[in-house]
């Protein structure tokens, strides 16, 4: 074996002595990387997540306080003695024959716009699932009838109604008023021969608070109207009457 031979066999042995030690040393290294950019990105999640845990008990504590303070409107709580209420209702006047009715009308039928105004006159009036408070109101009114032929009406009633207080936002109430009619229906129609008419209206309805001042109102009347006898007929009207309107009650 030439020396030449020999050196070249004493680097490969150390070659192979020397690189394992360089590979094994630049894998861990690698690994010791891997390692610390794992833990570097765990942490930046649970940062993340920390965070949006945060600001979601953030988010639920002040939406709590939010809703908390956030009352629905109450009947009981804004009707008191002396409450002014403001408002209107549209409704659809309809005769019907009713079987206490001695003569059946024929076909009469109305459009009504009722304005009204009135005022709670009474304190809260303690009777369970019936407290409620009364009210007084005044409603004048203009009709346009279209039923047997066109003509109109004017007049206003005196309204006595009573709202009860014990369902939240939602006040039921029965009303009853009495007042004057003046119509050009009369004395074209056999039923009336006088332009001058008595008119009776009471009925069941309901005022849903939108607001703490503003309501819908829905409701139905029976509706009569009649000359009392001081005409030459007088077989009278007897009708219901449907509405929708809006309410706004104002505070004393």
């Amino acid at each position: 074996m030439t020396q030449h031979t020999m050196q070249r066999d004493e680097a490969t042995q150390m070659h192979f002595k020397v690189w394992p030690g360089r590979w094994g040393n630049a894998h861990a290294g690698l690994s010791q990387t891997h390692g610390r950019r794992r833990r570097v990105a765990w942490l930046r999640a649970l940062g993340f997540v920390a965070v949006l845990f945060a600001v979601s008990v953030e988010w639920s504590a002040s939406f709590s306080w939010a809703e908390s303070e956030t009352r629905l409107p109450d009947a009981r709580d804004i009707l008191k003695r002396g409450t002014i209420e403001v408002g209107g209702v549209v409704g659809f006047w309809q005769v019907l024959n009713f079987p206490f009715h001695q003569e059946p009308s024929t076909n009469r039928s109305a459009v009504f716009i009722k304005p009204r105004i009135g005022m709670v006159v009474t304190d809260e009036i303690p009777a369970g699932l019936l407290t409620g408070n009364l009210e007084v109101l005044v409603e004048p009114f203009f009709a346009r009838f279209t039923q047997p032929f066109s003509a109109e009406a004017a007049g206003g009633t005196l309204v006595f109604k009573y709202n009860l207080l014990s369902f939240g936002r939602w006040m039921p109430f029965w009303d009853a008023g009495v007042g004057m009619l003046w119509t050009n229906l009369a004395p074209r129609i056999p039923e009336q021969s006088t332009p001058l008419n008595l008119v009776i209206e009471t009925g069941p309805g309901v005022q849903y608070f939108m607001t703490e001042q503003t309501t819908l109102t829905l409701g139905v009347r029976y509706s009569h109207i009649s000359n009392a006898d001081t005409g030459q007929r007088n077989t009278g009207l007897n009708a219901v009457l449907p509405y929708v309107g809006l309410s706004w009650f104002l505070p004393r």
